[in-house]
């Protein structure tokens, strides 16, 4: 297909735009439309997708008949079969005459089903029979009926994940996708965001009797690098807003920035490849610096845990001490390298500090918002092999102190005094 023919297609159904992918997937909703393949568009909600699926229908042999868009998430799980498949008279409560559904009122057209992913298991097992051999059954009725209706289902989720987790049947995934056409998110299209919103400003001044907003040199790049979650959707109230409530109609950076939420401009940038990747909507750190620093917390928690172990050994603040191992007990396990000690509430491992990543120093992942982390590396050395004397220096002392009385000396101590004849054996201390 040549450059002029797809922005022949782009006049005809309002769309701007000269992204290569914006270009791609116009280019194969074009190609696939003469025919009669099942279309799967995916995107991100406010992406446009409906627009393909006009596309399709308009290019197509069945463009003289009807053409029906219905958001599967927006019916309720009760009435969406009779929705789209109908009814008999008297098949439910309230059901007082029959009633023909979108299926068989489209005969010869095409259905947009959008939020594919929506759709109940039941109404699935009743669309894959319709893809497969175009039957279909009304709601309280035994008789089949034939159809013959072209389907573009559209989702802004991923369907093999809910394949996975046993939402959706794959049988009806893979005869939906016969044709996959993917409509790129607004954050990808560069300078498209400015050409839109340019257009939906004109629109907004047109409606309201006003002079366009026009954006100064210094805001373009302001604009152009938001990330807009919402897509196009969101850029249009963002130029409608402003041509509503600005009183001066040259906005320039500063005066731009208060209509894109500070929460939603992040451009740092992320992990790249596999279906695990992220966007980074979910917060301004990449996965590895998330990481990082979780790990740099749980290394400072962990040497103020074993400084309060070690003053419990030492006899001093036991109460408290005791307290904060009980509260974070979910960070020892009782496997790996590590140091031992005991309290009434049972055994604690204490694991050595984590280690940096692929041997990489933490300050090559420095940012302004992650706290610097003190070197504690000595500190953690002298408590983790100094925990063991103090034990048993500790034992000693309670045994001499309750003339090897073992039961007092294991209840002054504030362990069991099965776990004191455990650790006289592990210290060698059983002829005491």
């Amino acid at each position: 297909m040549t450059t002029q023919e797809i922005q022949s297609i782009k006049l005809r159904f309002g769309i701007i735009g000269n992204a290569p992918t914006l270009n791609y997937a116009i280019q194969v909703a074009a190609q696939v439309a003469p025919t009669d393949m099942t279309v799967l568009i995916t995107g991100e909600s406010g992406s446009g997708k409906e627009s393909f699926s006009k596309i399709i229908h308009a290019l197509s042999p069945r463009k003289h008949g009807q053409f029906i868009a219905i958001n599967c998430g927006a019916i309720p799980e009760g009435t969406i079969d009779s929705e789209l498949f109908g009814h008999e008279k008297g098949s439910f409560t309230g059901a007082n005459e029959a009633r023909k559904g979108y299926f068989e009122v489209t005969n010869g057209g095409t259905i947009f089903l959008d939020e594919i992913g929506e759709m109940p298991l039941g109404t699935q097992a009743r669309l894959l029979r319709v893809l497969e051999n175009g039957e279909f059954i009304r709601v309280g009725s035994s008789k089949v009926q034939k159809t013959d209706v072209r389907v573009v289902a559209a989702t802004n989720v991923n369907l093999l994940d809910r394949v996975q987790s046993g939402t959706f049947r794959e049988d009806l995934y893979y005869r939906l996708n016969t044709v996959p056409i993917t409509v790129p998110p607004l954050r990808e299209r560069g300078d498209d965001i400015y050409l839109l919103f340019r257009k939906f400003a004109s629109d907004a001044a047109e409606r309201y009797r006003s002079r366009p907003i026009t954006l100064l040199p210094d805001a373009v790049p302001v604009l152009t690098r938001f990330r807009f979650p919402g897509n196009i959707r969101q850029l249009k109230n963002i130029a409608e807003q402003m041509s509503v409530l600005e009183t001066e109609r040259d906005v320039d950076a500063r005066r731009l920035a208060p209509y894109l939420p500070q929460d939603q401009t992040s451009r740092l940038p992320m992990l790249l490849g596999g279906p695990g990747a992220t966007d980074g909507a979910a917060g301004n750190y990449s996965e590895r610096d998330l990481l990082y620093k979780i790990l740099f917390d749980m290394r400072r928690d962990m040497t103020d845990l074993k400084k309060m172990v070690l003053e419990l050994a030492s006899g001093q603040r036991p109460l408290e001490a005791q307290e904060l191992l009980r509260q974070n007990s979910h960070l020892f396990s009782n496997t790996g390298a590590g140091a031992a000690f005991e309290t009434g509430a049972g055994d604690y491992f204490l694991p050595a500090a984590p280690k940096a990543f692929h041997g990489e120093p933490a300050s090559a992942y420095d940012d302004e918002d992650i706290t610097p982390v003190e070197d504690i590396t000595h500190e953690t050395e002298e408590e983790t092999l100094s925990l063991d004397v103090k034990e048993r220096e500790m034992i000693l002392k309670a045994l001499k102190k309750h003339n090897n009385k073992r039961k007092y000396a294991a209840h002054d101590l504030g362990i069991s005094e099965r776990t004191l004849y455990r650790k006289l054996k592990q210290y060698d201390l059983e002829q005491v």
